[in-house]
């Protein structure tokens, strides 16, 4: 069994890829950087399929006849694991799944260091290139659609048993609708201007005001 999962046209959220998540951790006061992401597929994703039997076989080799149990309280603390059903990641302000969740489920994945960034042709960028990696990783919205290569992990150490996921490699896979509110267009609410030498820059920088606009109020008297 292959430890590395392919999961297949998938979409992309919360990516933290062009620039790394830099978060506190409260217990330790260590800042931890992490490039990370969310991966939403149907329930019946093959790519899911085989994470979860990969869990399975990691968690019976590492926990032996403990093996149920554990997982059973890995299951019940959605802190502990690193996949989930699209119902659990709810918004806070409008208490309703995140757009794209509902009827899903979801692996979050993340590294300490850049993932592999695969090019439309199927060759790994150059990983010291890092103007290709900022441009294929910009491109890479909420709401696309990526192929991801993850492998799932066991966690058993001094802060608990858990099952987390390295994301090894991402590619962009194509356009869809975008999570959240997207480009907005306010092209509506504005007109041609009518005397753009009105309004005018003066050197050295600043805001310029020219005689017919007169002096605000504050600067009179």
């Amino acid at each position: 069994m292959s430890e590395i999962i392919f999961l297949s046209n998938v979409r992309l959220s919360f990516p933290h890829l062009a620039e790394p998540q830099r978060q506190m951790n409260e217990v330790t006061g260590k800042e931890r950087v992490s490039y990370n992401c969310e991966l939403i597929m149907p329930q019946d994703h093959v790519g899911f399929q085989q994470f979860m039997q990969n869990y399975g076989a990691l968690a019976l080799d590492k926990w032996k006849e403990h093996a149920q149990n554990v997982m059973n309280m890995i299951q019940n603390d959605r802190k502990l694991r690193c996949f989930g059903k699209g119902e659990e990641k709810v918004n806070k302000k409008t208490f309703q799944p995140y757009d794209g969740y509902a009827g899903h489920v979801f692996i979050t994945a993340g590294r300490d260091s850049q993932p592999q960034v695969i090019q439309a042709d199927g060759y790994a960028i150059d990983p010291t290139n890092t103007m290709a990696y900022q441009q294929l990783t910009r491109k890479m919205y909420g709401g696309c659609r990526v192929n991801a290569a993850v492998k799932p992990w066991l966690q058993d150490n001094k802060h608990g048993r858990g099952v987390r996921c390295d994301l090894i490699a991402i590619q962009f896979a194509g356009d869809d609708t975008p999570f959240g509110e997207g480009a907005v267009d306010a092209s509506n609410l504005f007109g041609a201007v009518s005397n753009p030498a009105q309004a005018q820059v003066v050197p050295g920088g600043g805001f310029g005001v020219t005689p017919s606009m007169g002096l605000p109020p504050f600067m009179m008297g």
